[in-house]
Order: C-alpha cells, then sequence, then structure tokens
C-alpha cells in the first residue's frame, strides 16, 4: 500500500501543468517544493494515567501543513492507524480542501495512535485532555483550530477545549469547532457535509441544464454523510434507488425512503440481516457500484472504486463524498469512458465550511439559525464549484484537476 504522504505529494505534482501559464518554471517548482513539506510537524508522547492506576505512553501527532491564507484547520482523530506520514497527507489535503471552497484557512491534521475502543470513557476523557495540553503551546482561535475526525465528536472537543482554556487561562470557545450546541457549535453542522454534496450536485445539473429531480441515486455508505446526502436529495425529488452499509445494500429501482432504511438498520444491527418478509432486494456493495444509476456516490472509506470495479461503473457521475474513494488506476478508467467525478476536496468540504461558520459565530458572538447556515452554505459551495467549471473549461482539464490546480493557485497567491 502506498505511503499516503507520497500519494497526496503526487496529486500535488500532476495538478501542476495548467499553472504554468501563471508562473514561471523557478517559481513554480519553488512552490509546489515549499507544499510538499509541512510547515510544522508536532510529535511526542502523551502520558495517560489508566483506571487501574498505572500510566501508557501514547503516540500523538499534528501536522499544521500551510498558513499562506489564514490559520491552520483540521480534525483530531483517535486510531490504531494514525501515523506521521497520514497525518501529514490529511493536512496537504485539508490546504487543498480549505482553498477549494474559498475559506481562509490552511490544513491541519492530528491524531493520537490508539484503539479508542479498549479504553473506558474515563480514559478517553483523560487522552483528549492530554492531547490537548500536548498541541496547546501550538494552537489558538487565530493559528490552529482543531475540530472532531475519526472517533472522535463534540464531548471530546469539550474535553480539549476545557483543557486549552485552562492553559490559555481563559474563555476561548473559537479555539475549537465541532463542539456542541450548548458549547458554541453551529446549527446545521451535523448535516454539513451531506448538505453540501446536494448543493454541488444540485450545481453540475444546473450547468448541464439538467435537473436533479428523478435521477437515480445509488448511495455506498449509510453513515452521517450518505444518510444526510440520501435524505436531502430525496426530499429534493431524487430517486435513491439503493444504500448501503459494509454488510450490504438495499435496492429498489422504485426508490426507497432513507430513514426508513435507517431505522430498519438500527433494528436488525445490519443490512444484510434484514428480513425477506419486508421485502427488499439485498445486493452486495459491488453490485450497487455495477447499477445503471445517473448518479454513483461513494460515501464510506477510501478506495472503494478502484480498477477491479471501474470498469463494470454504468453512473454518469461520481460523487465523493467519502476521502479519497476513487484509486488514481479507477479514475483513468472512469475518465476514458466519460464519467464526471466531482472529488471530495469540493464535494465533501461542506463540514469544513460550517466548521469556518462556527468559528465566525464565536468570534462574533453570535447564533446563526439552520436558516442563515444553509444559505450562506449553499451560496459559498456554488461559487466554488463554478470557479472550478470556468477553470475546467478553460483549460481542457477533469474537475479533479481543476480543483487542485486553482486551489494552488490561491495558496501560492496568499504567500
Amino acid at each position: 500500500m502506498e505511503n499516503p504522504f507520497e500519494s497526496a505529494k503526487k496529486q500535488l505534482t500532476l495538478a501542476t501543468p495548467p499553472l504554468k501559464k501563471y508562473y514561471d518554471k523557478k517559481t513554480l517548482s519553488r512552490e509546489i517544493q515549499i507544499l510538499k513539506t509541512p510547515k510544522r510537524m508536532i510529535e511526542g508522547k502523551i502520558k495517560v494515567k489508566m483506571d487501574d492506576g498505572t500510566f501508557k505512553s501514547f503516540k500523538a501527532f499534528r501536522s499544521q501543513h500551510n498558513n499562506n491564507r489564514g490559520p491552520y484547520k483540521g480534525g483530531v482523530r483517535f486510531h490504531p492507524q494514525v501515523s506521521e506520514s497520514e497525518v501529514k497527507a490529511l493536512s496537504l489535503w485539508m490546504s487543498i480542501k480549505c482553498a477549494v471552497a474559498d475559506i481562509p484557512y490552511g490544513g491541519a491534521k492530528g491524531g493520537v495512535k490508539v484503539d479508542p475502543k479498549s479504553l473506558s470513557k474515563r480514559e478517553i476523557k483523560r487522552l483528549s485532555q492530554g492531547y490537548a495540553e500536548f498541541i496547546a503551546p501550538f494552537i489558538g482561535p487565530h493559528v490552529d483550530i482543531p475540530a472532531p475526525d475519526v472517533n472522535t465528536d463534540s464531548q471530546i472537543m469539550s474535553y480539549m477545549l476545557g483543557a486549552y482554556e485552562k492553559h490559555a487561562g481563559k474563555r476561548s470557545p473559537a479555539a475549537f469547532t465541532g463542539k456542541s450546541i450548548k458549547e458554541g457549535g453551529s446549527l446545521g453542522r451535523t448535516e454539513a457535509t451531506g448538505q453540501g454534496g446536494l448543493y454541488v450536485l444540485e450545481s453540475y445539473f444546473k450547468s448541464k441544464r439538467e435537473d436533479l429531480k428523478n435521477k437515480k441515486i445509488a448511495v455506498q455508505g449509510i453513515g452521517n454523510v450518505g444518510y444526510w446526502f440520501s435524505f436531502l436529495a430525496q426530499k429534493k425529488g431524487a430517486k435513491i434507488v439503493a444504500i448501503s452499509d459494509s454488510s450490504g445494500a438495499v435496492f429498489d429501482d422504485k426508490g426507497i425512503i432513507p430513514l426508513k432504511i435507517l431505522n430498519l438498520k438500527n433494528k436488525y444491527s445490519k443490512i444484510s440481516n434484514f428480513p425477506k418478509k419486508l421485502g427488499y432486494s439485498i445486493i452486495t456493495n459491488n453490485n450497487l457500484f455495477c447499477l445503471p444509476v445517473d448518479v454513483l456516490v461513494p460515501a464510506a472509506l477510501e478506495n472503494s472504486i478502484n480498477a477491479k470495479n471501474a470498469q463494470n461503473i454504468k453512473a454518469k457521475v461520481v460523487l465523493e463524498l467519502a476521502n479519497g474513494p476513487t484509486t488514481p488506476d479507477a479514475e483513468k478508467i472512469l475518465n476514458k469512458k466519460g464519467v464526471d467525478i466531482i472529488p471530495d476536496v469540493l464535494a465533501n468540504s461542506g463540514g469544513v465550511t460550517v466548521s469556518y461558520f462556527e468559528w465566525l459565530q464565536n468570534l462574533k458572538k453570535e447564533k446563526w439559525t439552520k436558516k442563515e447556515v444553509n444559505e450562506k452554505l449553499q451560496r459559498k459551495l456554488s461559487r466554488a464549484f463554478a470557479d472550478i467549471e470556468k477553470f475546467k473549461k478553460e483549460n481542457s482539464l477533469t474537475y479533479r484537476q481543476a480543483a487542485y490546480a486553482l486551489a494552488i493557485k490561491k495558496i501560492i497567491d496568499a504567500s
């Protein structure tokens, strides 16, 4: 498996050809080299007191990639696979994503190498506080603003914020985002990534002079992002014909009701357990990818669309709501087939955009309604799509190439 940071650097190199008309060779080469290295890498070990009174050390990281356009921004994950290479890659991608959505942030990412399932709630709390103390000298509302990521949530942000405020000696709600509403979190944040994906897809069809109504959509993943996208797309008249979890997918060409499927999944624990009497057709995730739909939405794991299944994809559009769901080999196959891939750095940027709105509300001591949040999100992502569409046409690029090149240009121009 390729080192994730090496993959991220390759993507930077591949995005440079369209930028040659804006910069001389020496300047472009220098700027790309700068983007291939985080500005600061914080790593070390944090000691946490276990419930039995012993102490255990955990590897901890924070990569601050680039702050040309504003403070660093990025999540914190608790996972056994967390590594220096992973957080470096994710921080680079966050720089790109913030520039794509035109948010005045740079990219960061942090994490602790730990299996959170092996810890008690009290140990998780102490780990969260320990991590916040570890990064406290390097973060702050105008320096670096962490947020939740894999295996972290609003409760963990609350623990981290408390530890940071103790270090800073003052209240500082804008130092973290993804907080609970009670602690200054934003309305609309829960569904923001799915909602943002829908706004981007609507912009795409508008650019083709088409409508989302009655478009057939298959969604891989019924987690937070996949569920909210499906729920909101159906409300707009799209036809969700399949949705899956890791065990399998529910399929009905006439359309399914996402809320009903979510409730059944909660009842039966997984889709493959649905009894036959419910009347649903249960197919594999592989079969979901091969359905003759208008839009395929990978909203689960990275590398879901690969060289093995890309040839069988019949969708006209792939909307990447997961991070890195399409491998480079699969992308080549889909490009040859004329499939439009709306890249993750644009399609799933609704989450970080609403995190930015949370930060603004905290700084201004304001509280926006969900309607205000969604209206601002729609304007932001519709404009981002329009900019990428224009750049794509002017330079005969794919959506991914256009998104990356335009983001890199914004970062370089802000230096």
